[in-house]
């Protein structure tokens, strides 16, 4: 079975844990290693001839746009991941429809391919803001992966269907959510994210292969180019957890990913649940 493997593209410092120790107005003034990082992802994709979909930050786009051409270029899905970053929980409806059309537009005038699906940052759609999707259905998106169904102290929805859905009716966005296993009576994470680094690799293959064969579903997987770089500069002044969740095991990401990409069979998200392969 193919399941859909997809990259939050943004960089070290953009991530959500470091938000109070790094403001987005100083973002320019540090060391990207973005590119690299992509760049070396898509030379493991080009070995085993797979495709994914990269879930964009506009302004990653905006700063280095032929690294946003080689993506599609090379076969892969460009998706959006909003413009800077922003919780969708933390926009007013309007703010959000400003974001979610302006890394659209980006990617589509670099790319010249439409820009059918959104990540939210940090997963930040759930019960108390279902109304996003409406904005994503008017801005012309038709899928958003955004809402993660399991108990996380800064995300989730636990109670959302593990699999395709349309939590807004039929008319509505496709949500896709991250793999998630049930057990024990509830959701647990299965589809990448710091889950991957935390816990030894054998975990994650057994979660995914349970989810192919004993669910008979496509699983969805995700992991960010920062995971693959021991080498990205440490933040200082950030709590225990937060350094735990983001520095443990970099050094093992790049060799555990070559695995995942042997021991399974992987693709867009637009071709595996929209039929547009």
């Amino acid at each position: 079975m193919r399941n859909a493997l997809t990259i939050d593209v943004e960089d070290y410092f953009q991530v959500s844990a470091f938000a109070a120790h790094i403001r987005r107005a100083d973002w320019a003034t540090l060391p990207c290693r973005v590119e690299r990082n992509v760049d070396l992802i898509l030379g493991l994709l080009d070995q085993r001839r797979t495709q994914a979909t990269f879930f964009t930050l506009g302004w990653i786009a905006e700063r280095y746009p032929a690294l946003v051409r080689r993506i599609a270029d090379s076969g892969h899905e460009l998706a959006s991941h909003g413009y800077a970053h922003l919780r969708a929980s933390e926009q007013t409806p309007a703010q959000f429809s400003d974001d979610i059309r302006r890394s659209k537009h980006l990617l589509e005038q670099l790319s010249g391919k439409a820009v059918l699906g959104y990540r939210a940052p940090s997963f930040s759609i759930g019960a108390r803001n279902l109304r996003a999707l409406d904005s994503l259905l008017e801005a012309g998106y038709r899928y958003s992966s955004s809402i993660y169904p399991i108990q996380h102290d800064h995300y989730g929805m636990p109670d959302g269907a593990r699999f395709a859905w349309r939590p807004r009716g039929e008319a509505g966005v496709l949500e896709l959510p991250i793999s998630t296993l049930h057990i024990a009576g509830r959701n647990w994470p299965a589809g990448g994210g710091g889950y991957f680094r935390l816990l030894p690799y054998a975990v994650s293959r057994w979660a995914l292969r349970r989810i192919n064969s004993v669910d008979g579903q496509a699983g969805i997987f995700y992991f960010h180019p920062w995971e693959l770089d021991p080498g990205q500069p440490r933040q200082r002044g950030v709590g225990f957890k937060t350094r735990f969740r983001h520095y443990l095991n970099l050094h093992r990401t790049e060799g555990r990913i070559v695995r995942l990409l042997r021991d399974f069979d992987w693709g867009r998200i637009d071709h595996i649940f929209l039929g547009n392969a």
